[in-house]
């Protein structure tokens, strides 16, 4: 697995400066699906904390309802995550960086940093 190396310092970026089927939940579902297809438990988790979602109605890399600093599809937290993330060259703003660094991230600490809403995804 290649890290996503266009970090940015943007905290705001838009659907615009990405393929444009990234804006679409099915094929961010799909996406997600085929990324994790040996870690399924990481698809339940997507679409728990998204919905299969990257990016909001206007374009925005969606944010969390209730952790601001939850981001993209797999709610990566900038504030714990953000930092680390970049340093390793992966950009949590995109959908490919996202996904990577949540691989990344599972790899390292398991369903942990997703325990917030297990009662939704280990069902």
């Amino acid at each position: 697995m290649s890290a996503d190396t266009s970090a940015t310092s943007s905290t705001l970026i838009t659907a615009s400066s990405n393929n444009a089927s990234t804006t679409d939940p099915i094929n961010v579902k799909e996406y997600v699906e085929h990324y994790f297809v040996a870690t399924p438990l990481l698809i339940r988790i997507a679409g728990c904390e998204s919905q299969f979602r990257q990016y909001d109605k206007n374009g925005n890399v969606l944010r969390g309802n209730i952790v601001h600093q939850d981001v993209g599809v797999m709610q990566i937290n900038e504030t714990y995550q953000g930092a680390l993330a970049s340093a390793l060259g992966y950009n949590i703003y995109t959908l490919q960086g996202n996904v990577a660094y949540a691989k990344w991230l599972y790899d390292q600490e398991g369903a942990q940093p997703w325990s917030s809403s297990s009662a939704c995804w280990s069902r």
